[in-house]
């Protein structure tokens, strides 16, 4: 019997195909990953026909200002946390206009972290035309592995809403 294909095609390659087939569309809002998802979203040939674009707000400033995110949440929950995470998300694919976006902020290291959000934590949103979810992550201490595992997870919860 044939493996499934998609187990074995990478997380942006599978959400893009995913994202084609059902002609739909999808935004980035990224803080701690700093494009990374949108890089590997651009990366597959044809991307431009489900990606529209994305927003790289690493400052509390830009996710107010250009994701329309709360003030007060970041003041009172911090940009890494559920509530600011989704704001970036809906953010996103309500001024992109797109069918879906995903967002991520966290503490990609190797400083910031505190003893309640230590380097690594990681929370990232999808938005789609149904619902916004969020979900919290603990990786490493190692700046790079976080980005990396942070856009993979944002591109396999996207592939779960598209399910």
């Amino acid at each position: 019997m044939p493996k499934n294909k998609s187990h074995q095609e990478s997380p942006e390659i599978e959400a893009g195909r995913r994202l084609k087939s059902r002609g739909k569309t999808v935004a980035t809002a990224e803080s701690c990953t700093g494009g990374y998802i949108a890089h590997l979203l651009t990366s597959v040939a044809g991307s431009s026909d489900y990606f529209k674009g994305g927003v790289v707000a690493y400052s509390n400033r830009v996710k107010e200002q250009l994701l329309g995110v709360d003030p007060a949440a970041i003041r009172t929950e911090g940009a890494v946390s559920e509530t600011v995470v989704r704001q970036m998300a809906e953010g996103a694919r309500k001024r992109l206009d797109t069918d879906y976006a995903v967002s991520v902020s966290g503490i990609a290291g190797p400083s910031g972290g505190t003893p309640e959000k230590p380097v690594g934590t990681v929370w990232i949103s999808v938005a789609g035309p149904e619902r916004t979810i969020a979900r919290k992550y603990l990786f490493s201490a190692v700046r790079e592995q976080n980005i990396v595992c942070s856009a993979r997870k944002a591109l396999e919860l996207l592939q779960e809403e598209l399910e």
